[in-house]
């Protein structure tokens, strides 16, 4: 019996009314919540609660309902919802970020492979001599013992020549500096000797250009530059006439306390020395001069172009 009246009381849901007419008594319930023969007590439901619900699903709400007390809660099933695709989220973005760091990784793999800074200017070879560290990461600086390699002839073979060009001031120059070394302080000078007439390669031997200062710091660093940027406008890219160009590191004072028996004569004039304070006060103006003049000079012929 009871077995039929739950099957009449089933096949009522479909016929029943979902929401009370305007018309029936406010103390009775819908007919599908209402229902006294449901078993469990579904129908205990009050009105209330179902406008509550059709309120909070409507648009304009935005704001969470909080449970009440003893009424089970959807919210730890849809913050677990949340924390999975979170925990998922989290591990997708992990693996995109390892597939992006093996993707770095071949690039920079394939970027080093290509890498010519270990070519000389010209990019046909590798460098001669062997290089060292040193204040300006865009030049490249041999020691001491390899300029004793040089003036020993151990390289005889492979250079035709090896110029080593003395920045220093002329009164610095005369007090002592390495057997062989131009001295060449001013820019127009150094042109003049290399690019006017450069010197050419024979043999499959290497013409060589090493500068030099008291320290290597700025005067035979600023040269080098200088060489570099009058031999790639005067040629063709790639092309250069003095493609293989170093700086000694620690200039010629370090020259002088590690291999005195190669300088002549074999001492040691600073730059700052007692003596020569007038010598210095004029070199630095003659270089100063021509510094402005020749920027006046690159303006007018820029100008000239235009």
């Amino acid at each position: 019996q009871n077995d039929e009246e739950l099957r009449s009381d089933v096949s009522s849901l479909w016929t029943a009314p979902l929401v009370m007419r305007r018309g029936d008594s406010r103390g009775k319930r819908c007919r599908l919540f209402g229902s006294s023969s449901l078993p469990g007590g579904i129908g205990k439901t009050p009105q209330k609660r179902m406008e509550r619900s059709q309120e909070e699903h409507s648009p304009g709400k935005s704001k969470k309902r909080r449970s009440l007390p003893g009424t089970p809660s959807e919210e730890p099933t849809v913050g677990g919802l949340a924390s999975r695709c979170g925990t998922a989220t989290r591990w997708g973005r992990v693996c995109l970020k390892m597939v992006k760091s093996q993707s770095s990784t071949a690039e920079i793999g394939n970027i080093l492979d290509s890498d010519q800074r270990d070519l000389i200017g010209d990019f046909s070879k590798g460098y001669l001599f062997h290089t060292v560290d040193g204040k300006h990461q865009d030049l490249k600086y041999i020691d001491s013992e390899m300029i004793v390699s040089v003036l020993t002839g151990k390289f005889a073979s492979s250079i035709k020549e090896c110029v080593i060009i003395d920045c220093r001031y002329p009164y610095e120059y005369e007090g002592g500096h390495i057997k062989g070394a131009i001295n060449l302080h001013m820019e127009e000078d150094v042109e003049e000797y290399l690019l006017k007439k450069p010197i050419q390669p024979s043999d499959n031997k290497r013409v060589i250009i090493v500068f030099h200062c008291e320290f290597s710091s700025e005067r035979g660093p600023r040269m080098c530059r200088f060489v570099r940027e009058r031999d790639r406008l005067g040629n063709e890219y790639p092309n250069l006439h003095y493609p293989e160009l170093y700086v000694l590191k620690g200039g010629y004072k370090d020259f002088f306390s590690r291999c005195r028996s190669f300088c002549e004569p074999q001492s040691y004039r600073p730059m700052h020395h007692e003596d020569f304070k007038e010598d210095l006060k004029r070199f630095r103006t003659k270089s100063r001069t021509w510094a402005g003049e020749k920027s006046k000079r690159e303006l007018y012929s820029r100008l000239k172009k235009l």
